[in-house]
């Protein structure tokens, strides 16, 4: 079997996005699949696709901290670890080599959950030294995955900050936002909850291969129109964009989400870290063989060079004449449709801390 028919059988597992589950950066050992010549790498590909394992996770504390330049906050929560959206693209997906997995095939299909999260909030927020900023939800890996339906940790995080008038902001492409409008849609009459939801493409194809488990492209404008009527104010995150595979669509997916109720906007550029560029490369072979050297080509006009540059001011955007036109094109968009460039705020002036438990009091 040719490379190209490996990469080929590898980059089409039903309903997931990595094209292949390499060994994470860390490990000692490497793994190759080889053509034997008995057809195995052929029935693989008729092989059903891997289930979803769901692990606990036992966290210490669960509010991550930042002092980067290139995001609007220095709090945030993620719920769980890895995601089922699958994702081919997500900046994410290294960090499960911290756990001695996959950045592939692992990282959408074993899920490491926190539920005690809400607990672990609730002391976090006690402390006396505790000062209140706004918490992010959903900046690694989406709060709103399918497994939050099952497991409802992301809901008693909203209860525990609506409890303590705490604002927040949340990203995410999953419809199942809607759920929790009864405890976002008071926090907002108070300026303490918004939400954006990310929009990558308008081309439902393109989308399912993609993001094969997360929302279809038209039902995430439908969220925006359902969280606006609710008078929770929401925006539109243009992420990632892909030049040469989604950048055309900037401009309708801006002016779809204004009509749709959205009044903020922000885009992030393809960010391919670690071995994800190698991920990304094998699901371009895979699906868009004829884009694959466009796309990678614009990509390093916009990263000095490279598939990716981490320095901080210019790993969101890029930079160069392809990433300047990108980021003049969007600020141009932003001025037609009535879009702020920048994130939703919230209030921190209404934050009440929860009463420290007893046992918290007692050895203080």
């Amino acid at each position: 079997m040719t490379e190209d028919r490996r990469s080929e059988v590898a980059g089409r597992l039903r309903g997931r996005g990595a094209p292949a589950n390499p060994v994470g950066r860390f490990e000692a050992w490497r793994r190759e699949a080889v053509d034997d010549g008995w057809g195995g790498l052929e029935q693989l590909a008729g092989d059903p696709p891997p289930r979803t394992e769901v692990y606990t996770d036992r966290a210490r504390s669960v509010i991550s901290r930042n002092d980067s330049p290139d995001v609007p906050f220095e709090q945030s929560i993620n719920p769980y670890r890895g995601c089922e959206h699958g994702c081919v693209y997500c900046y994410a997906r290294p960090t499960h080599n911290y756990l001695g997995l996959s950045s592939g095939l692992d990282f959408e299909t074993r899920i490491f959950a926190k539920p005690d999260a809400a607990e672990r909030l609730r002391e976090g927020l006690a402390r006396p030294g505790y000062r209140c900023r706004p918490i992010a939800l959903g900046t690694n890996t989406d709060a709103y995955q399918p497994v939050e339906r099952r497991l409802g940790i992301t809901r008693r995080i909203l209860e525990c900050l609506a409890a303590c008038r705490h604002p927040l902001g949340i990203v995410t492409k999953s419809a199942l936002v809607l759920r929790d409008l009864d405890i976002l849609a008071p926090m907002a009459a108070e300026g303490l909850a918004s939400v954006m939801v990310s929009i990558t493409t308008l081309d439902p194809r393109l989308a399912r291969r993609l993001e094969p488990r997360a929302a279809a492209p038209h039902r995430r404008f439908e969220i925006l129109r359902e969280l606006a009527a609710a008078g929770v104010p929401c925006g539109v995150m243009v992420a990632p964009v892909i030049p040469g595979l989604t950048d055309h669509e900037m401009e309708r997916i801006l002016e779809r989400a204004a009509a749709a109720g959205a009044t903020a906007a922000a885009y992030v550029l393809l960010r391919l870290p670690h071995d994800l560029a190698e991920l990304f490369d094998g699901w371009l072979t895979a699906h868009y063989p004829d884009r694959r050297l466009r796309v990678l080509a614009l990509l390093r006009q916009c990263r000095g060079g490279r598939l990716d540059d981490p320095a901080f001011g210019r790993r969101m955007c890029g930079r160069g004449p392809y990433a300047e036109l990108l980021a003049r094109r969007f600020r141009v968009a932003c001025r037609r449709w009535g879009l702020e460039s920048r994130s939703l705020p919230g209030r921190c002036d209404l934050f009440r801390p929860p009463p420290r438990s007893p046992q918290l009091d007692l050895f203080g």
